[in-house]
């Protein structure tokens, strides 16, 4: 999958090759859910795509380098999810007889090889690849449950885009080393350590970008257009500490100039700064019992 963003409109290209090569060896239904983790998750790769994309069609400024670079890497993540998704495929289909023996005793994945009633199964997950896809991959997590764009974040400020990013790639690729170090078949790991790999140039690219824009001591505090005059110049830099006794441990968050620069870090021991809220009577047709109505 390509894309053409040349004079501000966006395109999109199929070459029906994969990004990477993709190959099961030894087919393993189990390894199929968990992969659909990495598909339809919050940690997945639908997510960060449509994050970039959202991202990229909502970006705003003079320079347009920002929208380009996001719409390049949203469609690079088509391409992962494509991977992905033969690869749930793959794991799914001739599945040796032991595999089927031992799915069927163990009730998961026994509705999809073992023939057994969906309904005594976890999430009744498995049985949907048979039901619904023909034993092909779903926009779905590992529990069967569809991937519904709420964990999408494009906020329209480039600095904050790109923290969620740093976020959105770091846990994929804790997702990613762990899917790695439970596959068993050799292909699997090959397409995971390239996925890996991919995810941390992800993560250093956000970062390059926060850095263009200044680093901390430029970008930060988010969004860097508000005065910081006009916020309240005694709570901006304070650590609260909420326990009980007042203990708290040292950190760097604690002392010393804050990370913008533009502060000292201090330690506020938490106390009430407002007043008790006292609200008015209930309305007669409130529905409020008559000591509650005045």
């Amino acid at each position: 999958m390509a894309s053409d963003t040349s004079e501000g409109s966006i395109m999109f290209y199929h070459d029906k090759r994969l990004q990477y090569p993709v190959e099961v060896s030894n087919p393993d239904p189990v390894f199929a859910r968990m992969l659909q983790q990495a598909i339809g998750g919050v940690e997945g790769e639908i997510r960060v795509c449509m994050q970039y994309f959202f991202q990229a069609w909502g970006s705003r400024a003079p320079n347009t380098k920002y929208r380009d670079m996001l719409l390049q890497t949203a469609t690079e993540e088509i391409g992962h999810i494509e991977m992905l998704a033969t690869a749930v495929a793959l794991n799914l289909e001739k599945a040796p007889a032991s595999l089927q023996e031992e799915g069927a005793a163990d009730g998961i994945v026994g509705a999809v090889m073992g023939g057994g009633n969906p309904r005594h199964t976890i999430e009744g997950m498995l049985h949907r690849h048979i039901l619904s896809t023909g034993l092909a991959a779903q926009p779905c997590d590992a529990d069967g449950v569809p991937f519904n764009m709420s964990h999408i974040y494009a906020s329209g400020n480039i600095a904050a885009d790109m923290y969620c990013n740093v976020a959105a790639e770091s846990t994929g690729r804790v997702l990613a080393t762990r899917l790695f170090n439970a596959a068993h078949d050799e292909g699997m790991k090959k397409m995971l350590h390239y996925m890996i790999a991919r995810d941390t140039m992800h993560q250093e690219q956000w970062l390059a970008v926060i850095e263009e824009l200044g680093g901390a001591t430029g970008a930060l505090p988010i969004p860097n257009s508000f005065p910081q005059e006009k916020e309240d110049q005694a709570n901006n830099y304070n650590f609260y500490v909420t326990s009980v006794d007042g203990s708290f441990q040292e950190g760097r968050w604690t002392s010393g100039p804050s990370m913008d620069g533009k502060g000292e870090f201090t330690v506020f021991r938490n106390e009430p700064l407002g007043q008790e809220p006292i609200l008015g009577p209930a309305r007669p047709d409130s529905g409020g019992q008559a000591e509650q109505i005045a």
